[in-house]
């Protein structure tokens, strides 16, 4: 399991990262977006150091590397000095590209395309989970958006969207998948029958090595959830 680090907020100092090359990432631990990174990071076994942030209570300094105040945020090392580049997806593709040595896409171009548009289509299930945290009327926005999912599994016939590992597509989803786990909280699990494979793929990606370095399991979602509708997040739970 990955060392728990404070989130750093308001008033707190600037991290200094050791001038030794490595990226560094600027992250919130109950962050999906940032949890996309974490795990590519491992999968690929690209060394980096981590800074958690206070998402609530910002520090002043987070804006000089990401300008809309948001994680994830990479500092790549430069000849220059250290650049910053923000949004998942655009990580995502950039540390593919930049290690290929374990690629992630498809190597066919149009395999490629399927997949990101899949990834782009998951954002229909990502809005109706977080509806269905406090409206339970989502949910079938949620379960209609995962047919499409279970129903691709079946069409590729694959223990992953990837193949016999998993692939960018797998890695790209699975924040919001290890959080639906979270919905039993609200009444909600998926149907054995309606999603057998996605739950076999479920398993099989929380044991799968990159993934399970940053799982967080559905009791500390839910505890998680319950300091923010106090109006009281507390981002360091895990601690």
């Amino acid at each position: 399991m990955v060392k728990e680090i404070r989130h750093l907020k308001t008033g707190d100092a600037e991290p200094t990262f050791p001038s030794d090359g490595k990226l560094q990432l600027l992250s919130m631990r109950f962050c999906p977006y940032a949890q996309r990174i974490h795990i590519i990071l491992e999968a690929k076994q690209i060394p980096y150091h981590t800074c958690n942030v206070n998402l609530t209570n910002k520090p002043e300094w987070l804006t000089r590397y990401s300008p809309l105040g948001k994680v994830p945020a990479l500092g790549v090392p430069t000849e220059n000095g250290v650049l910053f580049i923000h949004e998942s997806m655009v990580i995502a593709d950039y540390l593919d590209e930049k290690y290929p040595e374990k690629l992630l896409y498809p190597k066919d171009p149009l395999a490629k395309a399927v997949d990101r548009l899949l990834i782009e289509q998951f954002n229909g299930v990502i809005t109706a989970y977080y509806k269905a945290i406090n409206d339970p009327t989502a949910i079938n926005d949620l379960t209609n958006g995962l047919d499409k999912f279970e129903a691709e599994l079946e069409r590729r016939g694959t223990s992953f969207f990837g193949g016999s590992s998993p692939g960018m597509l797998d890695y790209m989803i699975w924040p919001w998948c290890e959080r639906i786990a979270f919905l039993k909280y609200k009444g909600f699990s998926l149907d054995k029958a309606r999603y057998a494979l996605l739950i076999d793929w479920n398993a099989k990606m929380i044991a799968d090595s990159a993934v399970e370095v940053h799982y967080v399991a559905p009791e500390f979602h839910a505890k998680y959830w319950e300091t923010r509708s106090a109006g009281a997040v507390n981002y360091d739970i895990l601690l």
